[in-house]
């Protein structure tokens, strides 16, 4: 029996040390425990590592273990666990509602108060560890010819599924997407296959613009540093020949100029959904957003079938997450992956789970 299960906590900004948890003992007879294989690094866990939190922070008398997106081979079952076998890869959803509030009953699980995120001050424990302990209804069999590697990539996958699905798109719209990003170019890729006739990917840097380029086969814009947003929607308009407006925008960088870039470019009636994490407040253009009568809707990560749908993409080939992997790093220097987002190197750096 291992009695081992090293894992990496956060103390604070910059102090983040390999120690070890307990092995998790299965006590709800539908938990199972996942043997980690790869986690990936996300813009929270950087910012965790920088600043110590976003919201909450961590403290050295309750340090926490990081990480959320996740993959691993199921290593141990509960007695009334019948959807996975011991071995399965699967993908890990890595927030557990309550399942008796109201949210919960009425379909919305994801705005549930009493959730229990991976990685979540103070008290959650991520999955930046060896065994990581999950109800079986929460993780999700890796579909023939996906890769652990490939499954990490299904959490954001499943924020951009998500995030598409609020905007309701009909076939042959046009659909800006602000900031290119993992979720951004996710969100493209999902906003493709639900019949999205043009995309337009926005951002500051032209590689990021190069590479969606490619992976999409879609157009892109360079925001120019020294305009204001009124300006760039302007000529953003101009250049796409499309005076009137777009039809939807997924603002999925979380800074407050391209949220404004996104209302003034959107037609009267559009739709604008927010799946960026910026500053808890951004001034916004209300009266274009009234006067426009905009469908705005706010995103919090995912929902009841987004996972499954995000496999069913994969599984069709529409999703190719494999290209946006760029690095993989030993769990004994999981800092480096860490470090590497911060300059932002690369598109998505995973970190590989403890090896025996």
């Amino acid at each position: 029996m291992d009695t081992d299960n090293p894992s990496w906590f956060l103390y604070g900004p910059g102090d983040a040390r390999l120690e070890s948890l307990p092995v998790p003992a299965i006590k709800n007879p539908h938990d199972v425990i996942v043997r980690i294989a790869y986690v990936g690094v996300c813009g929270s866990d950087v910012h965790f590592w920088k600043h110590g939190g976003v919201n909450k922070k961590v403290s050295k008398e309750q340090p926490l273990v990081l990480g959320h997106e996740a993959a691993g081979t199921i290593h141990a079952i509960g007695s009334a666990v019948s959807t996975v076998h011991v071995g399965d890869p699967v993908a890990i959803e890595p927030g557990i509602p309550c399942r008796r509030c109201k949210a919960c009953k009425n379909g919305t699980y994801n705005l549930c108060q009493e959730i229990k995120f991976a990685a979540a001050p103070p008290d959650v424990h991520g999955t930046l560890t060896k065994y990581y302990q999950v109800p079986e209804d929460f993780v999700y069999k890796v579909p023939s010819g996906m890769s652990l590697r490939e499954a990490v990539l299904i959490e954001p996958l499943s924020v951009a599924v998500h995030s598409t699905r609020l905007l309701d798109i009909a076939p042959g719209q046009t659909v800006v997407i602000m900031g290119s990003g993992t979720v951004g170019l996710l969100c493209g890729a999902v906003a493709k296959a639900f019949g999205a006739y043009r995309i337009i990917l926005v951002d500051i840097l032209q590689h990021k613009l190069s590479f969606g380029s490619e992976f999409l086969g879609c157009e892109t814009f360079l925001v120019g540093l020294t305009e204001s947003p009124e300006e760039i929607a302007a000529r953003l308009l101009d250049i796409l020949d499309t005076p009137d407006g777009v039809d939807a925008v997924i603002e999925a960088s979380g800074a407050e100029n391209p949220i404004q870039i996104g209302i003034y470019v959107l037609r009267p009636g559009g739709s604008y959904v927010q799946a960026g994490v910026g500053k808890p407040k951004a001034e916004i253009p209300i009266l274009a957003l009234s006067q426009k009568e905009l469908r705005v809707r706010g995103c919090f990560r995912y929902g009841p079938g987004d996972y499954d749908l995000a496999l069913k993409l994969f599984s069709k080939g529409v999703v190719d997450v494999k290209r946006l992997i760029t690095s993989v790093t030993p769990f004994e220097h999981a800092t480096e992956a860490w470090d590497k987002t911060a300059r932002g190197e690369g598109v998505k750096n995973l970190i590989q789970g403890i090896q025996d």
